[in-house]
């Protein structure tokens, strides 16, 4: 079990949407947080919001792409918390553009902030978690990221979030024997305000913020007809993972069916073909020299 109680956690991107959702549900239950966002306005109103409730936060402004900004965010919290127990890396951004329309970048900022921004919040941190011998990393990948064909033009983002996955349960194997879990959570549908404030976080080195909203395509938009939930309504159900020490949580159980039809059932029908393969036309035979080739 992963205690939340009277431990310190950051959540990244914890200014809106479902950062926010878990910084406060955190705090809800008993945890100090920092709330670190690339808008420090957002940061400070939600870190306001849970002291006005009772609880223990601090904002932080940080870009997650960068990692001196991240090391000056964790230095912050050392100071005004001590170590980090629990690391919420959640910060995000999202397209709906075809590849082929993208800008170098549009690409270089949706695989920077998703993939990136992840792996340098979990890097900043680990240190003081394996030190301490505990913890807990819990990145917000998507349903994108696990069923790649979930929604369609949507290549760079389901590609980060597919990232996002395969380093959280590669990084859990590492860090099993320092008594330190990760989580993934893939978002099936949650009403962030991703879509209308997208552009304000775009940092200057990647083209720089801009206004309006997500334009989704056609084929995005009807891909999939199913209910966004809130995050406050989420947070829960992924500090249950968290505590648990779930590899995974989601949180649209019927999403289930989907999975099957188009990942797993796939899947499994590739198994079936090289069992075939090798009924047909025998086992390869091995090279006796391993992973080497000797002799090329």
């Amino acid at each position: 079990m992963t205690e939340i109680t009277g431990r310190t956690a950051v959540v990244t991107g914890g200014g809106s949407g479902i950062g926010m959702g878990l910084a406060r549900e955190l705090a809800r239950q008993g945890a100090r947080v920092a709330v670190a966002d690339i808008m420090a306005d957002k940061a400070r109103a939600v870190a306001a919001a849970i002291r006005e409730a009772g609880g223990e936060a601090i904002a932080l402004e940080c870009d997650v792409c960068d990692r001196t900004s991240i090391r000056a965010m964790k230095a912050a919290i050392d100071g005004a918390f001590g170590p980090v127990q629990l690391v919420f890396a959640n910060a995000g951004a999202t397209s709906f553009d075809p590849l082929v329309e993208m800008s170098d970048d549009d690409v270089d900022w949706i695989l920077q902030v998703n993939l990136h921004g992840v792996m340098n919040t979990a890097r900043a941190f680990l240190p003081d978690l394996i030190a301490g011998g505990e913890g807990h990393i819990c990145a917000t990948a998507s349903m994108a990221g696990l069923l790649p064909g979930w929604i369609p033009v949507h290549a760079p983002y389901s590609a980060a979030k597919a990232g996002i996955i395969g380093l959280m349960m590669n990084l859990g194997l590492e860090l099993a024997e320092h008594g330190i879990h990760t989580t993934s959570y893939c978002p099936g549908g949650v009403a962030t305000g991703m879509k209308d404030n997208n552009a304000r976080y775009r940092p200057a080195r990647f083209g720089g913020p801009g206004e309006g909203e997500v334009h989704v395509t056609e084929a995005s938009s009807v891909a999939h007809n199913h209910d966004f939930y809130t995050p406050q309504a989420i947070a829960p159900m992924v500090l249950d993972a968290v505590r648990h020490n779930r590899s995974f949580v989601f949180d649209h159980p019927d999403q289930r069916a989907h999975f099957r039809r188009t990942y797993s059932a796939v899947v499994e029908a590739c198994y079936d073909a090289a069992d075939e393969w090798h009924a047909r036309h025998g086992t390869p035979e091995a090279n006796p020299h391993g992973a080497r080739l000797v002799g090329v």
